[in-house]
């Protein structure tokens, strides 16, 4: 546990887990209604043996200092009351602490889970230093039908007729549902995660052609010649990374 402190001068602990090696970048892991947890650090561990820097902010440390609730009603009850008085300007403050703290790692992802979800869509326009910023379970998010998404947003849903509707009128941003919460879904869910992550935080390598440079160095022929085509091989993305145990992905106490 580290203690970051935001630009209002509150100070909260935040979980950060360092890969073994270099960062690659950096990923904000925003909690669901249960706090800081053993699941969300057990995610940001997922990430950082991915390579990147992770940083999870207690966002309740506004209400209360080191929350871990139960899962289960009262547990959900009691984190729904905590993100009440937490307020949407608070955690997105904390958030941007976070996120700062982290850009010593290079470019910085946000993905966050349930409420979470929320403040990661509201974190793609209201918080600085992102590269992209990806929703599990952001139920509220599909009410969102008026501002444009800055950066790249990727969104996860169960399946129902408002995501449906929503996908239908936000072009901007990736939408996918799931029709059940299980393994191979979770595991497609966290393939398109990574995926968005490598291509934002990491940024696509560049394509060499072969003999790349030699063309100028030789010396140009006075006659004309018809340019033979060039087939240059597109880099394949279809080897998706993977993180850790897809299970604690596909559970529904993610849905909060």
């Amino acid at each position: 546990m580290i203690e970051l402190t935001a630009a209002d001068g509150h100070a909260f602990s935040s979980y950060r887990s360092d890969p073994a090696d270099a960062p690659k970048g950096g990923v904000i892991v925003l909690q669901a209604a249960y706090g800081v947890n053993g699941h969300i650090r057990s995610v940001a561990d997922a990430f950082a043996a991915q390579g990147y820097l992770a940083i999870a902010p207690a966002l309740f440390d506004r209400v209360e200092k080191g929350v871990e609730l139960a899962y289960g009603e009262a547990g959900l009850a009691a984190g729904l009351e905590m993100v009440k008085q937490t307020g949407e300007n608070g955690a997105l403050a904390d958030i941007q602490a976070a996120v700062d703290a982290a850009g010593s790692a290079g470019k910085v992802a946000v993905v966050g889970y349930g409420w979470g979800g929320y403040l990661s869509f509201l974190s793609a326009n209201q918080v600085n230093g992102l590269a992209c910023a990806i929703s599990y379970f952001g139920e509220e998010i599909v009410d969102e039908l008026r501002e444009k998404r800055r950066i790249p947003t990727l969104l996860h849903f169960g399946e129902s007729e408002r995501v449906s509707q929503f996908r239908t009128r936000r072009p901007d941003v990736s939408v996918y549902s799931y029709a059940a919460h299980d393994e191979p879904a979770a595991q497609l869910a966290l393939d398109r995660t990574l995926f968005m992550i490598s291509q934002y935080v990491e940024g696509q390598p560049a394509i060499a052609m072969k003999n790349s440079g030699a063309y100028l160095a030789q010396k140009p022929e006075k006659k004309k010649k018809t340019a033979a085509a060039v087939n240059v091989p597109l880099r394949a993305d279809a080897r998706l990374h993977r993180v850790g145990c897809p299970r604690c992905f596909a559970s529904n106490r993610l849905i909060s």
